[in-house]
């Protein structure tokens, strides 16, 4: 019967201190919150960017992707980038698809404009590069390397 009772308690302890960490982290992961805005890009292609991914500005990171589209009417990728409402982003301002590494993840790259007007939500970003390709610059240097060895 004591068996039990302690095993109950040393249960119970657990839960109470799991408990406590549950609502220290939740309680941190809402106060941290900061105000957005939402901006968009149009993109020819926007291979490996997806919903989270960073958006970041001089490699700090500004904000993230919330959405990933197509517009219908010119069939160009359509980004919805949510950033820190602080940050005053000039309208002439660029967006382009960069890779953290040569294997790993991509994030939108803004890098800032000298315009004295900003953006304001829902404006979009006119200036913008599309992701590169790894695999389509891969093949092309493969199939003109065997052109090369064809032509000597």
């Amino acid at each position: 019967m004591r068996h039990n009772f302690l095993e109950t308690i040393t249960g119970a302890i657990v839960l109470m201190v799991a408990g406590v960490f549950f609502a220290f982290g939740y309680q941190f992961s809402t106060s941290s919150r900061v105000q957005t805005i939402r901006i968009l890009a149009n993109f020819d292609r926007v291979d490996g960017v997806s919903i989270g991914n960073d958006v970041r500005m001089g490699g700090v990171t500004i904000g993230h992707v919330s959405s990933v589209s197509i517009d219908k009417k010119n069939f160009k990728a359509v980004l919805a980038m949510d950033i820190d409402a602080s940050l005053k982003v000039p309208k002439d301002s660029s967006a382009e698809i960069s890779s953290e590494s040569l294997m790993g993840g991509k994030y939108v790259n803004v890098s800032p404009g000298g315009d004295d007007e900003f953006l304001k939500p829902g404006d979009k970003i006119s200036l913008t590069q599309s992701s590169v390709s790894f695999e389509s610059l891969l093949s092309k240097y493969i199939f003109s390397q065997g052109n090369n060895k064809e032509n000597k």
